[in-house]
C-alpha cells in the first residue's frame, strides 16, 4: 500500500499495518457513514484502481505500442507514437490538453494528471472538488490529491455521479458492471472489479 492508505488507516482508528482487509473496510464505512453496499462498490472500485491501494498517481511512462492501445485516435501512426516513447510530461500535454477537463495550456495538461483512488483528472475536475470539499490548496499543489485525499476524491467523484444511489441497487454483477462504466468508461477490468467488491461487501456484513 502507498501513504496515503496508510494516513487513512489511521484517520479512520486503525493500525498503519500496510493492509488492506476487513478491519480497514469496516473502519474507512464506519468513519464515512457508508452502508455494506456503498462502501463496497467504492472500496471495490478504488482497489481495483489503485493496483491495490498501491498507487494514487496515473503512471504515464507508456511504451509506444501501449499509446497506440491506449489512445488509438491520438496516436494513430507508430511513428507518432514512438515521438513519445516512454515520455510520461509530453504525453500529459498531448492527450489531456482539452476543453472537456478545463486545461487550457499545455502546463494544466501536465499538472492536472489522474491522481487519487479514481484518478481525479483535469483542472476543472480538480477545481470542482476543491470548491465542493473546501480543499482550495490542491489547485497550487495537485500532489495533495495522491498524498491526502485519495479516498476524499473517490468519495467525491461516485456522490457527484450519482454511484451510491446505483450502489444502493445491491452487490450484483449487472449493478458492478453499470458502476464500472461510469468510473472506466468501458469495463476494463470487470472480473477484479466483481471479485474485489463482492469480497469487501462480505467484510462489511460480517
Amino acid at each position: 500500500m502507498n501513504d496515503a492508505m496508510r494516513k487513512l488507516q489511521v484517520k479512520v482508528g486503525v493500525g498503519a499495518d500496510n493492509e488492506f482487509g476487513p478491519n480497514t473496510a469496516r473502519a474507512i464505512a464506519a468513519h464515512y457513514g457508508l452502508s455494506p453496499e456503498r462502501g463496497a462498490h467504492l472500496l471495490g472500485q478504488a482497489a481495483h484502481e489503485s493496483g491495490g491501494f498501491k498507487r494514487s498517481r496515473e503512471n504515464l511512462n507508456y511504451s509506444w505500442k501501449g499509446l497506440m492501445n491506449t489512445w488509438p485516435t491520438r496516436f494513430k501512426t507508430e511513428a507518432e507514437a514512438r515521438e513519445y516513447h516512454r515520455q510520461p510530461s509530453k504525453i500529459a500535454r498531448k492527450v489531456y490538453l482539452r476543453e472537456s477537463l478545463g486545461n487550457e495550456t499545455e502546463d494544466d495538461a501536465e499538472k492536472f494528471v489522474g491522481r487519487g483512488w479514481l484518478q481525479l483528472t483535469g483542472k476543472a475536475n480538480y477545481r470542482s472538488f476543491a470548491s465542493d470539499m473546501g480543499v482550495p490548496d490542491v489547485m497550487t499543489d495537485p500532489s495533495l490529491v495522491e498524498e491526502e485525499y485519495a479516498f476524499e476524491t473517490a468519495q467525491w467523484f461516485f456522490d457527484k455521479n450519482g454511484l451510491f444511489e446505483m450502489a444502493d441497487e445491491g452487490v450484483t454483477e449487472d449493478v458492478i458492471k453499470k458502476i464500472t462504466k461510469r468510473v472506466n468508461g468501458g469495463h476494463h477490468g470487470l472480473t477484479d472489479r466483481i471479485a474485489k467488491t463482492k469480497q469487501i461487501h462480505l467484510w462489511l456484513n460480517t
